[in-house]
């Protein structure tokens, strides 16, 4: 679908395709300002538009095409298509032209048959099966080539060497005349006489032993999660014993490993640094020298930890007095101390959702750029508000006793979005003092290469 208009008066609204690529981030969609207004029923009706674009293919991240709109070209781009099995949020309503229905979709293009999965012990048994199945072919077609070539020497000199097998009172079996037919309907009667040498049952047998493991392991206490009150659920009853065979985990994502939780620490501002919790990597390090951490810093926390009762923050895990609560303002290095959290509160991709309360909360495309974000709220530079063109900071007084805040309002000419070839994220953005500014996060590698010339020597 093509969107040309939504509630808000930008022609934005906010999509989720957790159902298509995993990410339970929302992504922002635009529609073309010439549509903008499409808001009534009656005005649907003097329409006249063409709408222009590739064949359907299973690309979920671009489209190319074009919509003439009163004799004029309007490109068409991902930003303004709105897929199948995406879900609206933020949004009460939209207006789209349908482009693509059945298995044109993009989705219907990628979907394939899912993969018959099979346990080691499966594919083993069938080798047994298989096995037993040709030898069985074995015994039977040999008892039966010498049963054909015992019934044709039967016959010698007019008389029956086995009288006491009566041939003359069949039609076939045991008769010399007809021995290749006999020998074949010996076959015949073997492969039905020794099918019992396949156990048949030992398939039966696996399947009841799978599900009773699928039970234990639905019941084990040692694979209850107690933060989200979740036991185990085991869905399938295939792979049961290859739980146990597994040595080695590939993941393609940081977050499969870190259980998507990431915590703002430590931080470090014009060669000082912040923070006086410890990271793993310090833990580790110390670990691995015998060294033992002080307890009170072990925790992350400060030495007046006792008189500490604010609430834990999820995703800022910050303890430093020297620039919490404003206290920035007394560092030598202030001016950068606020540039730093005025960066952290810009450059970025995530969403604001702003409840009754005026309490703001974000959805961030990974954690650790909600917890950059999270750090620059808590610390006074508080990301408000965002739309294609404005991005709005709401920041802390920190001259004043009483808390008071005042909004910066910054327009936002590009944005670089992160990429693994870039390896950061940039936005060009004009202060309300009519500055530009050229604003980057990443890799400190890359980053520092393009900051300065001496970065090898940092």
């Amino acid at each position: 679908m093509i969107l040309l208009s939504s509630n808000y008066p930008d022609g934005i609204c906010y999509v989720e395709t957790m159902n298509l690529d995993g990410e339970t981030n929302l992504k922002i969609k635009q529609a073309l300002k010439v549509t903008l207004d499409l808001h009534e029923d009656i005005k649907f009706r003097e329409v006249r538009q063409t709408i222009k674009c590739e064949d359907p293919n299973a690309n979920l991240y671009s489209f190319v095409g074009s919509m003439e709109w009163r004799g004029q070209q309007y490109p068409l781009s991902s930003l303004q298509l709105l897929l199948r099995d995406s879900k609206l949020r933020n949004t009460d309503y939209i207006y789209g032209a349908v482009i693509f229905t059945g298995h044109d979709t993009k989705v219907m293009q990628n979907a394939t048959d899912p993969p018959s999965k099979r346990s080691k012990v499966e594919k083993k048994m069938d080798q047994i099966i298989y096995l037993l199945m040709s030898s069985l072919l074995m015994i039977a077609l040999l008892g039966s080539v010498f049963f054909g070539i015992w019934t044709k020497e039967d016959l010698r000199d007019g008389e029956l060497k086995r009288w006491y097998l009566r041939p003359d009172a069949t039609t076939i079996f045991y008769d010399p005349k007809r021995a290749a037919l006999a020998s074949f309907f010996h076959l015949l009667t073997s492969l039905m006489l020794y099918s019992y040498f396949i156990p048949i049952s030992l398939y039966i047998s696996i399947e009841m032993v799978k599900i009773l493991q699928a039970l234990f392991i639905n019941q084990d206490i040692r694979m209850y999660h107690e933060e989200s009150d979740k036991p185990t659920h085991a869905r399938t009853s295939n792979l049961n014993e290859e739980l146990g065979m597994v040595d080695t985990i590939l993941s393609d994502k940081t977050g499969t490993l870190t259980c998507n939780m990431m915590e703002f620490i430590k931080c470090s501002i014009a060669g000082t640094a912040y923070g006086q919790g410890v990271t793993e990597v310090e833990r580790a390090m110390a670990m691995r020298k015998g060294a033992r951490l002080d307890d009170d810093i072990e925790n992350g926390d400060h030495k007046d930890k006792k008189n500490d009762n604010s609430p834990h923050v999820k995703g800022f895990n910050f303890k430093d007095q020297r620039i919490m609560d404003g206290k920035w303002v007394h560092e030598p290095n202030r001016v950068m101390i606020r540039d730093f959290f005025r960066l952290l509160a810009i450059c970025h991709t995530c969403i604001a959702e702003i409840d009754e309360n005026e309490k703001v909360s974000y959805e961030a495309e990974s954690p650790d750029e909600a917890a950059f974000v999270i750090a620059a709220r808590e610390l006074g530079f508080e990301f408000y508000k965002r739309s294609l063109a404005t991005i709005i900071v709401r920041e802390r007084n920190p001259s004043q006793n009483v808390v008071e805040k005042w909004y910066r309002k910054y327009e936002l000419l590009n944005m670089l979005e992160f990429s693994s070839s870039r390896s950061r994220m940039s936005v060009i953005v004009k202060e309300p003092e009519g500055r530009i500014l050229l604003l980057s996060k990443g890799a400190d590698r890359l980053v520092l290469q393009k900051a300065c010339t001496n970065w090898k020597k940092i």
